[in-house]
């Protein structure tokens, strides 16, 4: 199974948080449905070609917090979500993304207005 993740080298992010939030993202979209087998840690490290202690961090993370889990001997599983932590990880998704334009717009000196025009013009294209 090749789950798309990408990571980023040059991210302040350390890769294992980069990996948690791809993979909540997919689960939380539907993506990877509940009960979908992922790869092995040591499968997932190779594809990724980053250590396997970056892999087993990042899954137990998401273990802790209810998006996987693992049954000793058959694998690690998507877990079953609700829909109000599906709802958080799509906001927190939108909110970092929106966070992200928000630098870029400022580090090309944009105003809160050029910002919010871009943002309005953004939103009509997306509706028609």
């Amino acid at each position: 199974m090749n789950i798309p993740i990408r990571l980023s080298k040059d991210s302040r992010e350390p890769i294992y948080h980069q990996i948690e939030h791809q993979l909540k993202a997919l689960i939380a979209s539907g993506q990877l449905a509940a009960g979908s087998p992922l790869p092995s840690i040591r499968v997932l490290a190779k594809d990724l070609e980053i250590s396997s202690i970056t892999i087993r961090r990042a899954y137990q993370n998401l273990e802790y917090e209810g998006f996987i889990r693992t049954s000793q001997g058959k694998g690690t599983f998507v877990a079953e979500i609700d829909a109000g932590k599906k709802e958080s990880v799509a906001s927190q998704a939108v909110h970092d993304a929106l966070k992200k334009a928000v630098t870029i717009a400022r580090q090309h000196e944009l105003s809160n207005s050029e910002i919010s025009e871009l943002m309005e013009a953004i939103l009509k294209e997306e509706e028609e």
